[in-house]
């Protein structure tokens, strides 16, 4: 009955917005047969969410810091990359990935601590089990990288490594398991594709909280502190844009129809968030400008990732607009109005846009606009928005705790904020022992 009111009342262009929907690769059943075309394909996807890490979002954020700390934020993203690699290996993807016996709703086991069992033949659906774990711990790396936006050029360096290494176990690969491992959101019916809530919710709440606990940098926010290139970060901007075809259409985990609509929807989210952001500025400022266009293409690239294999081209420009024109709010009001020093809007770009993105997805991939063949939550619409809230509010709120906790504690222990002196003549010099310069 419900679904025959819905249909009475629903827009027609709601109904277009529907057409194309996918169904996910995790949500067919797994051929027990390893595919040339799929394994080739995560591969690259692989390979391209690397290169998100290293060099996009180094030179992005390096781009958007001061001079005198782009070394600092290059050598974050590589010492993050190196050290998550090790702790993904150690544990992260069987805590992850694997079979946690009686505590499955809540973390996988040990049985692949070291990667045990995972050989040249072991299989993870239609691809070697090796590449399934590269894979995933590319999307481990990306997420710690991100947060470090929001304490750029105050934190030591030391407070960054044990940050990143005790959040990824504790923060990160919980919720990787909770969502995509078996765990207890996977059966309530949570839709995340590629990672709204696994990597921007998390990144996004982890960087707030990691903004409020270090305070502000000296002289934010009436001292000017522009980015120190420009034309660095527009070609980080274009490398994150390219590789988050990898990021998204590799959720897939096959080279299939879900991937080539995924990329599809990624590619117009994109774009949609650009376009909306550049226009609500040339409106609000009389000149359209280069960071806010490269800032509306990563909100609306955020944004349409846990929908990207559930809805259709027309629904990512949807989901793109609305990315820009609320993650451009949420900025002015985080640096403006409150004046929190997120360094390089983490959250209110990579948060907020994972959660409108996660909500979103509960809105155009429900049953009762047309999505079928997929798991969701029963009672249409409604009810599967419901999933989405929950996993955005639980994620939230222990991402945030955890994060709070950890930053005290590593605050009474090692200082998470550098010397005064060090913070004057930058991180790269002060904390490296380096110079940087304008490339």
């Amino acid at each position: 009955m419900t679904g025959i009111l819905w249909r009475r009342a629903a827009p027609v262009a709601l109904w277009v917005l529907t057409l194309g929907i996918s169904v996910p690769a995790f949500a067919q059943q797994a051929p027990s047969a390893e595919s040339p075309a799929d394994t080739a394909w995560l591969l690259t996807s692989t390979a391209l969410v690397l290169f998100m890490t290293l060099p996009g979002l180094a030179l992005f954020y390096g781009g958007l810091v001061r001079t005198k700390n782009i070394l600092s934020i290059l050598m974050q993203c590589f010492a993050i990359t190196a050290l998550v690699s090790v702790l993904w290996l150690l544990a992260g993807y069987s805590l992850a990935f694997s079979d946690g016996g009686s505590l499955q709703a809540w973390s996988g086991g040990l049985g692949k601590a070291l990667l045990s069992g995972v050989t040249r033949n072991s299989l993870s659906n239609t691809v070697p089990e090796s590449v399934f774990v590269m894979f995933q711990l590319t999307f481990a790396i990306i997420t710690p990288a991100l947060v470090i936006g929001a304490f750029a050029e105050r934190i030591r360096f030391s407070a960054v490594l044990w940050f990143s290494a005790v959040w990824l176990m504790l923060v990160y690969v919980p919720v990787a398991h909770w969502v995509w491992g078996g765990g207890w959101l996977a059966k309530l019916g949570v839709m995340d594709f590629a990672g709204g809530t696994v990597v921007h919710v998390n990144a996004g709440a982890a960087a707030l909280v990691c903004a409020l606990v270090l305070g502000r940098r000296r002289g934010f926010p009436h001292v000017s502190m522009p980015p120190h290139s420009l034309p660095v970060t527009a070609a980080g901007a274009g490398m994150l844009w390219v590789g988050w075809f990898g990021f998204n259409a590799g959720s897939a985990l096959a080279a299939n129809q879900s991937a080539g609509m995924a990329m599809l929807v990624t590619h117009m989210g994109a774009a949609a968030g650009a376009l909306t952001w550049m226009l609500l500025e040339w409106k609000h400022y009389g000149k359209p400008s280069t960071l806010g266009i490269l800032t509306g293409m990563v909100a609306g690239l955020g944004t349409i990732t846990p929908a990207s294999g559930f809805v259709s081209p027309l629904a990512g420009i949807c989901i793109g607009a609305v990315a820009g024109l609320v993650c451009y709010g949420a900025t002015q009001l985080v640096k403006r109005k409150w004046h929190i020093d997120d360094s390089l809007d983490v959250s209110p770009v990579h948060g907020v846009g994972g959660v409108i993105g996660t909500l979103m997805t509960g809105v155009f991939a429900a049953p009762a606009l047309g999505g079928t063949g997929f798991a969701v939550a029963s009672g249409g619409m409604l009810a599967q928005i419901g999933v989405q809230a929950l996993a955005v509010i639980v994620i939230g709120l222990w991402c945030a705790l955890v994060t709070f906790v950890l930053l005290r504690i590593l605050d009474a222990t090692l200082g998470l904020r550098v010397p005064e002196e060090h913070e004057v003549e930058g991180l790269d010099l002060g904390s490296h022992g380096e110079r940087g310069y304008s490339l």
